[in-house]
Order: structure tokens, then C-alpha cells, then sequence
């Protein structure tokens, strides 16, 4: 069995991707920390949160996911590693994105755009009143 309790497939694709990284275990300090949130008493009493800093980056990673520490090392150094990768490729990450989106969504909007939307609503209230029933007069 390997230095985390997951599958020995698993620890041993995150080791390579490490290497091919070049992180290296020297350049990793870990801190462990008591979780917060919800988990009761456990929680409470055991270090399970970890934090990762990367000496050379000085980047950080903190992961409380699971109850096991052990399992929260493993997944904290596979969140480490694809930060990492992130940086190295130049790409936006996937949460960056969706967090614009979300602050775009919510974003107030500009007294131009309000005008314009009641305009349409009010074009598209004239055309319902196009659709009334005409009603002839009653013939005497």
C-alpha cells in the first residue's frame, strides 16, 4: 500500500504527474489544520484540513473535501498539481470563468439597457392589444 488510501492506479498517476510537473515532495510544506463546517465532534477534534504550499510558486491549496486526512493530502496535492499545470499552460481555469459569469449575471443593469426593455414591453403589450376581439355594434 502507498503513502495515501486510494487506489494504487490513482497515487500513481498523480506521482507522475507530479514529476512531470516538476513538483517535488522537498518543495511541498504541509500544514494540518482543524476542518471547519459541518461534521460535529469529529471535526472538532481532528487536524483533518490540509494545506499545501509550493515553496518555488508559493502557491497554496487547502482541502477539507473528505473526513480522512490522509485522503485530503492526496486530493490537496492533485488540486496543487493542476493549479500548477493551469499556470504553466496559461489557461484560465474553468472556475475563473465560471465565477465572471455568475458576477455578469448579477451585475446591475445600465439605465440604457432598463429603457430598452420596457420599450420592447411596451411594443409587445400594443400588438396583445391588436389581438382584442373587435365587437361590431348592436344593429337597431
Amino acid at each position: 500500500m502507498g503513502i495515501f488510501t486510494v487506489s494504487p492506479e490513482k497515487e500513481k498517476a498523480l506521482l507522475e504527474k507530479m514529476s512531470q510537473l516538476g513538483i517535488r515532495e522537498e518543495d511541498i510544506r504541509e500544514i494540518f489544520i482543524r476542518a471547519s463546517g459541518a461534521g460535529g465532534q469529529k471535526v472538532n477534534k481532528t487536524s483533518s484540513c490540509v494545506q499545501l504550499i509550493h515553496l518555488p510558486t508559493g502557491i497554496s491549496v487547502k482541502c477539507q473535501r473528505e473526513r480522512s486526512q490522509s485522503l485530503n493530502r492526496f486530493l490537496a496535492r492533485r488540486l496543487l498539481a493542476e493549479r500548477i499545470e493551469r499556470i504553466q499552460k496559461g489557461i484560465k481555469s474553468q472556475e475563473k470563468k465560471r465565477i465572471e459569469k455568475l458576477r455578469r449575471q448579477k451585475r446591475r443593469r445600465s439605465k440604457r439597457a432598463k429603457e430598452k426593455i420596457l420599450q420592447l414591453k411596451h411594443r409587445q403589450s400594443e400588438k396583445k392589444g391588436l389581438r382584442e376581439k373587435i365587437t361590431t355594434p348592436p344593429e337597431e
